[in-house]
């Protein structure tokens, strides 16, 4: 029987890794983690953790607006000071990294903080030179920005460095039309900068449901945020001034201070070498895996957005556990993919869970959708015209929710609570059924007709 340096080796040390190396060991692996730059991975330190700070903070221009009709004195012009927060978010980052750190540290995982890659079925190599082996191999690398390869693309940013701005821009101009192009417009937007954003279609947030987009759409274009559809970069200059001219397909150049790229996210499969192992990428560059997130090599695995399944970090941890508690904790376990709640944390915020309202009609056939379009309480007394909108569609025959969908305030938290009925197969008698909590945002759960 071959000997090895560890039982499982895990490269990357994100959401997904450090959840399977943790567990792995608590089931009495020997196991080895590799990470070339942080622990806690894109979410935690450029990714979720810190951009939802962000969010806190930007939401207070608002919110300190609205105070006065709320009996607040609150001056005309605060003082906001971007370094402040920006470090005290750094800050933040920081401290989880370490809880991340002890959390390994504590389970006698160990921690090589080093490059590492594939150098055949049980063999890894450290970027100090060193090849150990390992009995199990698990991928766990996630995904990068994407960065167009348009002229002057060296002078964009992507979301890994807005985090680090010296202050934040005048006029931005984002590329993309997702998530982290909506929620990075929202927040440069509440800061104080023109923002505008190019899509290379006429469709923003592709996927989540129409009519929730839609009014996003509508809110942000009202706040002032500019959108620019059916654009593609033709090029980026810099001007003596430090400007920036971006030259676009169907539209004038504009010149702004900052060009931040949100167009996707690549796995980070670039010079991984899979292939010493017999492993092929997909057409997207990432790695195939079976319904135990097992490769085409019978030593590997992978999880999370290498893969390129659901690139989410709960789903990241859910394959993670999964993974340590099939291989090594004799619990076979696979990862539900359905219903699986997103958000996007834009300014109001949007949630969704389920089917969409096309995506039922094509699915179904016969559906019924439920609607409740108001103004939030808060929302009233600040005369803030700004209205929220929750949406149910339901299986026409069994009245089934098959999805939920909502933009407005606190939209993900309530969500969070109402993607357990959905999941659990509930009908739209169980929802009238409840009594509503009054008075709540939430109670409009109960009350759509």
């Amino acid at each position: 029987m071959a000997e090895y340096d560890y039982d499982l080796f895990v490269i990357g040390a994100g959401s997904g890794g450090v959840r399977a190396a943790r567990v792995s060991a608590a089931h009495g692996a020997r196991v080895a983690i590799a990470e070339e730059y942080r622990v806690g991975g894109t979410c935690v330190i450029r990714g979720c953790v810190p951009k939802k700070l962000l969010v806190y903070g930007a939401h207070f221009a608002e919110d300190l607006r609205d105070a006065r009709h709320f009996g607040w004195d609150v001056p005309e012009q605060c003082a906001f000071s971007w370094p402040r927060l920006r470090d005290n978010v750094l800050a933040e980052v920081d401290r989880i990294n370490g809880a991340y750190t002890s959390t390994l540290e504590s389970h006698s995982v160990e921690i090589i903080p080093h490059r590492a890659t594939i150098a055949g079925p049980n063999e890894v190599l450290l970027a100090d030179g060193r090849t150990v082996t390992a009995e199990r191999i698990l991928v766990a690398v996630g995904a990068r920005p994407h960065v167009p390869s348009c002229p002057g693309h060296e002078h964009g940013i992507t979301s890994n460095e807005a985090f680090h701005l010296e202050a934040v821009p005048k006029r931005i101009l984002i590329a993309g039309a997702g998530y982290i192009a909506n929620e990075f417009a929202g927040i440069f937007h509440q800061l104080g900068a023109h923002v505008t954003l190019i899509n290379r279609t006429d469709v923003i947030l592709r996927g989540y449901d129409e009519s929730i987009r839609d009014r996003l759409l509508q809110i942000s274009m009202t706040k002032g945020i500019e959108f620019r559809f059916n654009a593609e970069f033709a090029g980026i200059e810099k001007q003596d001034d430090g400007c920036l001219k971006v030259s676009m397909s169907n539209h004038e150049p504009i010149t702004v201070d900052c060009v931040m790229f949100a167009t996707g996210r690549v796995p980070n499969t670039e010079g991984l070498g899979v292939e010493n192992a017999g492993i092929q990428l997909d057409e997207k560059g990432a790695i195939p895996v079976d319904e135990d997130s097992r490769t085409t090599c019978e030593s590997i695995w992978a999880v999370g957005d290498v893969t390129n399944r659901v690139q989410l970090t709960p789903v990241a941890i859910r394959e993670g556990q999964a993974f340590a508690d099939t291989v090594f904790g004799g619990k076979p376990t696979r990862v539900d993919y359905g219903c699986i709640p997103s958000a996007v944390f834009s300014h109001p915020p949007m949630a969704g869970v389920g089917m969409t309202e096309s995506e039922a009609k094509t699915k179904l056939g016969s559906v019924k959708v439920y609607t409740s379009d108001f103004r939030a309480m808060k929302n009233v007394l600040a005369g803030r015209n700004e209205r929220a909108l929750y949406k149910m569609i339901c299986d026409g025959d069994s009245g089934r929710v098959v999805g939920l969908h909502m933009i407005g305030p606190d939209a993900p938290e309530i969500l969070q609570a109402a993607a357990i009925a959905v999941k659990a197969g509930l009908t739209k008698d169980a929802f009238d059924a409840t009594v509503a909590l009054h008075p709540s945002m939430a109670e409009e759960l109960v009350l759509m007709r």
